[in-house]
């Protein structure tokens, strides 16, 4: 007896993800080195992980409010401060867990 995750079907799904996904990354190494980095690609290159990050969070703290925007100011502040991932997540996580139990 196979497990669910074992499956056929999950593998498949797996693997064509994985075909999709090696492509995509190849491709983009192989494409940027084809183009010339004039200031204003460079310009758009920097840009892009500032507007990705604002482009995940926006969504979330539209709908989590406040809760939501407390954690993210306690994982940001202790990025600024500290330089550690872990202890960014951890503090996000917990004033998270606080404001959900103390706010809601």
């Amino acid at each position: 007896m196979t497990s669910e995750w074992a499956s056929p079907a999950v593998i498949v799904a797996i693997l064509a993800m994985a075909a999709a996904t090696y492509p995509m990354r190849a491709g983009g190494y192989w494409l940027m080195g084809r183009i010339a980095l004039t200031p204003r690609v460079r310009r758009m290159l920097e840009a892009s992980p500032g507007a990705v990050i604002v482009a995940t969070i926006l969504p979330i703290l539209i709908r989590e409010g406040l809760p939501a925007a407390l954690a993210i100011l306690a994982a940001g502040a202790a990025m600024y401060f500290f330089r550690r991932d872990y202890l960014a997540v951890a503090a996000g996580m917990a004033l998270a867990a606080a404001a959900r139990a103390f706010l809601t």
